[in-house]
């Protein structure tokens, strides 16, 4: 039997609705919904036995325009919760004007152990774009993945967002010691733009540390399958990117319409399993201002407790 695309799906399930509720639902996801900041909380036994829990908050998404108020009270919020570890998987800005006004809000988390990754929207403005394109197989725009130069002040958010410590993982590798756990993360430049560049490894291996607790993280923007299986195969313990949105708009019975890259659908937000491996997709906290909405995905940030397994009765 041959399946419908999404825009098939798309354009019956809107059918269905009637133009009356489909205005009703246009002025839900452009008024209220992209308004409903959530912060989501899991839980994940990867840990190394014997290895204390940390809290980890992953952050992405967040498209700031400096006059989103209730974005910046959300964020000033998410600054309160004094996770362990802070992941940043791209997409801070929507305005040269928003990186002293992050940078500001963010300040409690920058002096947090954290690392980030940049997306294409920490490197170029925003324009207006048709939506309908997200429903082709590739909706970048001829020549998006060509060398160009940023139209954002790019160097001077990475300076921001690393002034106090936080790593920066563009093609590279770091590691962060959290209290008797060695957090060694691999990071790539975006993906959506074809920028990723798996990092090599270290040479020798790196020796696990005396206390051998070791957590290996893999982080990205934008959550492609070939980044994915680079992760997999480098050995990552857990993998962390964004961009999807959370497919921006979902619908009853269907799900995210698209994820924006080659991601299944099914996998465009929260937890699932990729080969094996734990992978957390960030909903995120924003869109572009050129559509700015969301329907049944609010915008999110995400604490994940990370903890080793619970033993068995009778071990």
């Amino acid at each position: 039997m041959r399946l419908a695309s999404p825009a098939a799906r798309a354009a019956g399930a809107l059918g269905a609705l009637g133009l009356g509720t489909a205005a009703a639902a246009h002025v839900w996801a452009r008024h209220i919904e992209i308004h409903r900041y959530t912060l989501r909380e899991l839980a994940l036994p990867i840990l190394p036995a014997g290895a204390r829990t940390i809290r980890v908050l992953h952050i992405s998404d967040i498209h700031l325009m400096p006059d989103q108020h209730r974005k910046l009270a959300f964020l000033d919020h998410l600054g309160t919760l004094r996770p362990h570890l802070v992941i940043n998987t791209g997409d801070n800005i929507a305005s040269a004007a928003s990186v002293p006004v992050l940078a500001e809000v963010l300040e409690p988390l920058l002096r947090r152990p954290g690392a980030f990754v940049l997306g294409s929207n920490d490197m170029f403005a925003p324009m207006p774009k048709n939506p309908a394109r997200y429903l082709l197989p590739d909706p970048r725009p001829e020549g998006m993945t060509e060398p160009r130069e940023p139209t954002l002040p790019t160097a001077q958010l990475v300076a921001r967002l690393s002034a106090h410590g936080w790593k920066d993982l563009t093609n590279t590798r770091a590691s962060i010691e959290l209290g008797g756990l060695e957090v060694r993360l691999s990071g790539v430049d975006d993906p959506h733009l074809e920028l990723d560049q798996m990092p090599q490894r270290a040479t020798p291996s790196a020796p696990a540390p005396a206390h051998g607790n070791v957590l290996r993280v893999g982080v990205a923007h934008a959550p492609y399958r070939r980044v994915l299986d680079s992760f997999v195969a480098d050995g990552s313990d857990l993998i962390m990117a964004g961009h999807t949105h959370g497919g921006q708009l979902r619908l009853p019975g269907i799900g995210a319409l698209v994820t924006n890259c080659d991601l299944p659908r099914q996998q465009a937000r929260g937890l699932s399993d990729w080969d094996g491996v734990p992978l957390h997709v960030s909903a995120g906290m924003g869109a572009s201002p050129y559509s700015n909405y969301r329907f049944l995905t609010p915008p999110e940030a995400t604490l994940l407790t990370l903890r080793a397994p619970e033993r068995s009765r009778g071990n």
